[in-house]
């Protein structure tokens, strides 16, 4: 059940109170849910269907990303691939640079030609450095020029607290990001190229007969988890961030600072579990369903029907859906002619008080423009409010 209530301050802002109840008997109020102790320098949960923070320490810290880097360089190539710049079909010839790279490999040999498909596999399975910088090279002409996309795509996404030296995440002073970026370059990865997600649940990859495991030990342990990327160097220490999927339901965990392997994908699975077992994700309002009857000045209809323009879902405690508040600010006076998707007003959606979201609210039909007698009138009744 929702029960809604009008609470207008004359025409300029339009406040929506939406109180949502459970359609069953509500259960007992719950305290917030506190974290799982975590051990690690810094950790990060995401639900990703809300794309609201469950729970965070240091996530902001600067960090040094180690391979988690290449969430980004993949980021750079899927968007490759997208504009056919590269083809996975297509063969690149392995440099003396990219054979001689330290750390992870998949052992190519130099002046050979692979596969993009292999390539990329060797990447995002075992991490290999070689086949990044083999693959950055094939994209942008030089490891240089591809480092120049990768932090044109950080400022384009919002990762302000990230700048990249390398594509393969070896430590150098001016290559770091946080938790917090971490997280928003793998939801945006997830979000734009979903089609390349089966590569990350790959648990291992055969090389000329060389075979190797992923290193995301909780691939085939937890049958949630489906991805994503592990790192490590010496400064960074042990890092996971680690997607896991329970029916439409998604969540996010970046671990950073990690003492061991073991270590990292434990406390990662702390954090998965933390987030399915204490938390629930409600669709607050369906896209285009009507939150709003708007009034209209000098337009064909006096009232215009407003609703969001995606599905709109939060995140809180289980059992706590009950102090979800809404409450909407429409842009008044509203003026035909008004067309069907243009942005009318913003639903800010609170959780005890405490704001979770903003989400655009949108015209769901055309308005047409009145008669010259009824702008008029309009125009006139304007001056009074």
């Amino acid at each position: 059940m929702i029960q809604i209530t009008y609470n207008l301050h004359g025409m300029f802002r339009l406040f929506l109170l939406v109180l949502l109840v459970l359609a069953m008997p509500a259960a007992r109020a719950q305290a917030a849910v506190p974290a799982p102790g975590i051990e690690a320098r810094t950790w990060l949960l995401m639900d990703l269907q809300s794309q609201q923070v469950i729970a965070e320490r240091g996530g902001s810290e600067r960090i040094e990303p180690a391979s988690l880097t290449k969430l980004m360089s993949a980021y750079v190539l899927f968007d490759g691939l997208r504009q056919k710049e590269i083809l996975l079909d297509q063969e690149v010839r392995v440099s003396d640079k990219a054979w001689k790279m330290p750390g992870s490999r998949m052992f190519l040999e130099a002046r050979t030609w692979v596969s993009v498909d292999q390539l990329l596999r060797g990447m995002i399975v075992v991490s290999a450095n070689d086949a990044t910088v083999a693959l950055a090279e094939a994209l942008a002409g030089s490891e240089e020029k591809f480092v120049e996309r990768m932090n044109a795509q950080a400022r384009r996404l919002g990762l302000n607290a990230t700048h990249f030296a390398d594509p393969t995440g070896l430590s150098h002073p001016q290559h770091y990001s946080s938790a917090a970026d971490i997280a928003r370059l793998a939801a945006a990865l997830l979000r734009d190229y979903p089609q390349y997600l089966p590569l990350y649940q790959l648990r291992e990859f055969t090389y000329k007969d060389i075979t190797q495991a992923n290193r995301n030990s909780l691939l085939g342990r937890d049958p949630r988890v489906d991805g994503l990327k592990t790192g490590y160097t010496e400064n960074a220490g042990y890092c996971i961030v680690v997607t896991a999927q329970r029916e439409s339901r998604r969540v996010l965990a970046v671990v950073t600072g990690a003492a061991s392997e073991s270590t990292r994908a434990t406390e990662a699975q702390k954090l998965v579990n933390h987030a399915f077992q204490h938390f629930e994700t409600p669709r607050v309002y369906a896209r285009g369903a009507v939150v709003a009857d708007l009034p209209v000045w000098k337009g064909s209809d006096k009232r215009l029907k407003a609703g969001p323009d995606r599905d709109v879902y939060v995140t809180v405690p289980r059992g706590r859906t009950g102090a979800i508040k809404a409450s909407l600010t429409s842009r008044q006076p509203l003026l035909a002619p008004l067309a069907q998707g243009q942005q009318v007003g913003a639903l800010r959606v609170e959780y005890d008080g405490a704001a979770l979201g903003e989400y655009p609210v949108v015209a769901l039909e055309n308005i047409g423009v009145a008669n010259l007698f009824v702008r008029a009138w309009d125009s006139l009744r304007l001056l009074f409010e």
